[in-house]
């Protein structure tokens, strides 16, 4: 039949000899029909002392009552053996118990084996899309309706779900409008089911407007609609939507059930709205609405992300309350929420006590290690990832490679993280955005620009320069490679820039020495809607340090306490004493470090030392080393420029030229 292109349609199937009839001891059936009677109604068939009809009945509870691979191919058998495989209601049922157990090919050659006269049989085309459409074989399973159509066939309410469902895993636009338009033309605009379909497969295109128009057309709505709806906004990151939608619900006199809730809670989390997150849940338990597994997963991931590691706790225990410890995806979460804590041992004992233990488990404990630092451990336990006792487990997939790529970058190992890369790329894993945005950090740290812009070549050809986190990385590695012109280019490119964009280029500017261009930057930033963050004043104050614009560096200052909100933190204080201090203003700079909230640390002592050493100010130079003396910091390096800047300034009667200090 289906293979490929071609189609092959079998008028009958080839002969079958009678064999001797059995079903197999542990094939059970209820006490009030024994195996032995159904197998003497089957044998008396050819000699009509059971109907047609009866026989029917017969293998049709039998397939009803199929729990394994076994009995199905058992009855099978009989059913060709008995010559009902002419039945079409009967191969619709036997297809989607292959398809249940994983055998696409064996519910194919079902519906192959059935003959012509049967292909008329709606029922019969469902179950063998459904089959596909399950298993994501979507090509194929417009392949098959497209013969459907060829040979008459009419689709219903429950075609045109799955038609469209394969559509929609295709992501292909203009396939998806032509059957929206087929819908309409085949006057199934108004069919529940089908328009439910038609917004879920907008939702992953990210056309939400259109989903939204055909729900505002509906004329009955159920628990189903509205959340595919909130799951729609959920999934497209727009949790202002998905809330509106849930208050529309609530306002129309529907109560949100469990599914619901879950969507919002999901739609809050991928925004990054961590406290509101928290808020949906605990308005959710006093409600009285039991968490599903899949809730207590997304509340799970945000404690792992956001810190809340008491918060965390308190919910595994309403995890061993409510049974959901046999769930992985809640597991692997808690493995996330005490492994991104520094718990590490309370991660792998969780790991430990898994049964069994699927990719997504070896990777959350394999994160854990890595984010914790201790990115050795966390490439031992992924070198075992293939291999346990012998026998074969789980591959390393793209997520495993990652955390130990990244583990091995954050503790300023690029070269190993490099090699690591060349491994996964030998065996043929390939990158995805958070790997290629890791490898160009390393690029950036090293400055290695070739291999950048070779990393680069890798993006586009991978399509993935529509990626804002990757395009992120390519301006942050050629901006710090030495490169303004690309990264500024890259940086134009972008669609829906985000904070760390500007924060990026802005910074580039800055270490350029184009200050006047990193206020600009800063400016159209502020046009563009976005607000800046306290990186944001970091890169601006920076730039506007090493460019002499003092002016404006008090102004911004003042600018991002008095107007954005934000508290002045350790390292604004040292772009402010390195701003002063470079224009000579170290009166000035020492006054702001006696005015900080904080005590200065050694980066703020730092500057100002390195600004008396500039400007020769052998007082402020004295006072300053002496400061740094008295810290416990830690940077030994510091400590010992301080040292020498003091030795060498007593020996030569004055400041010792050449030597940078900070």
């Amino acid at each position: 039949m289906l293979r490929g292109s071609s189609w092959r349609l079998i008028a009958t199937p080839r002969d079958f000899h009678q064999p001797n009839l059995y079903f197999p001891s542990n094939f059970s059936l209820p006490i009030s029909i024994s195996a032995p009677h159904h197998q003497n109604q089957i044998k008396s068939y050819q000699s009509s002392s059971i109907t047609h009809n009866e026989l029917l009945d017969l293998f049709s509870y039998l397939l009803q009552q199929c729990t394994t691979v076994q009995q199905s191919k058992q009855i099978q058998t009989q059913i060709i053996a008995t010559g009902m495989y002419r039945s079409a209601f009967l191969a619709s049922l036997l297809i989607p118990i292959y398809a249940r157990f994983g055998l696409l090919f064996d519910a194919r050659n079902v519906f192959d084996t059935t003959p012509v006269e049967c292909l008329s049989n709606l029922p019969l085309w469902n179950s063998i899309l459904r089959a596909n459409v399950t298993h994501g074989d979507c090509e194929e399973a417009l392949k098959i309706y497209s013969q459907m159509r060829k040979l008459g066939v009419l689709a219903d309410g429950f075609t045109f779900p799955l038609v469209i469902k394969a559509c929609a895993s295709m992501g292909s636009h203009r396939l998806c409008k032509s059957v929206h338009s087929h819908v309409l033309h085949m006057g199934f605009q108004y069919h529940l089911h089908v328009l439910n379909e038609l917004m879920g497969m907008y939702g992953k295109l990210g056309r939400m407007g259109d989903a939204h128009r055909l729900f505002d057309k509906m004329v009955v709505r159920r628990h189903l609609s509205w959340n595919i709806m909130v799951s729609g906004f959920a999934r497209n990151y727009d949790c202002d939507a998905a809330l509106e939608m849930f208050r529309r619900m609530e306002s129309e006199g529907l109560e949100p059930n469990l599914v619901t809730w879950t969507s919002l809670l999901s739609s809050h989390a991928r925004c990054g709205h961590k406290e509101e997150t928290m808020k949906l849940f605990g308005m959710m338990r006093m409600r009285g609405i039991g968490a599903a597994a899949e809730a207590v997963s997304v509340v799970l991931s945000v404690c792992a992300n956001s810190g809340k590691y008491d918060e965390g706790k308190v919910i595994h225990g309403y995890v061993i309350k409510g049974g959901f410890e046999d769930y992985f995806f809640v597991k692997n979460s808690l493995i996330c929420v005490y492994g991104k804590h520094g718990n590490v041992n309370d991660a792998r004992s969780l790991f430990l006590e898994m049964e069994t233990k699927n990719t997504a488990s070896w990777n959350s404990l394999i994160s854990s290690y890595a984010e914790s630092g201790l990115c050795d451990e966390a490439f031992a336990i992924f070198s075992q990832l293939e291999k346990s006792d012998g026998y074969p487990m789980v591959r390393p997939d793209v997520v495993s490679w990652s955390a130990v790529i990244g583990g091995f970058a954050s503790k300023g190992r690029g070269e190993e993280s490099l090699e690591l890369f060349r491994q996964m790329q030998l065996a043929n894993v390939m990158a995805n955005s958070v790997t290629v945005s890791t490898i160009l950090s390393v690029c950036a740290e090293l400055a290695a620009l070739g291999l950048g812009r070779e990393i680069h070549g890798h993006v586009v050809r991978a399509l993935m320069d529509g990626n804002i986190s990757v395009g992120n990385g390519l301006i942050n590695m050629y901006t710090k490679c030495g490169s303004l012109k690309e990264g500024h280019l890259v940086f134009k490119k972008i669609n829906g820039k985000d904070i760390i964009s500007w924060n990026s280029m802005i910074a580039g500017y800055g270490m350029h020495g184009f200050g006047e261009s990193a206020l600009k930057a800063f400016d159209l930033m502020i046009e563009s809607g976005l607000k800046p963050d306290a990186v944001t004043f970091i890169a601006v104050l920076s730039a506007c340090s090493h460019t002499g614009l003092v002016a404006e560096g008090r102004k911004l200052f003042d600018q991002m306490s008095r107007e954005f909100r934000i508290e002045p933190q350790m390292e604004h204080y040292a772009c402010m004493v390195d701003l002063l201090g470079r224009a000579g203003l170290l009166q000035e700079a020492t006054e702001i470090v006696r005015s900080m909230p904080m005590e200065p640390n050694v980066c703020v002592w730092g500057s100002l030392l390195n600004s008396s050493r500039m400007h020769k100010n052998s007082e402020v130079a004295e006072k300053t080393a002496s400061q740094i003396f008295c810290l416990n910091s830690g940077d030994d390096w510091k400590l010992h420029a301080a040292l020498k800047y003091i030795c060498c300034k007593r020996e030569m009667g004055g400041f010792c030229k050449g030597e940078n200090l900070s």
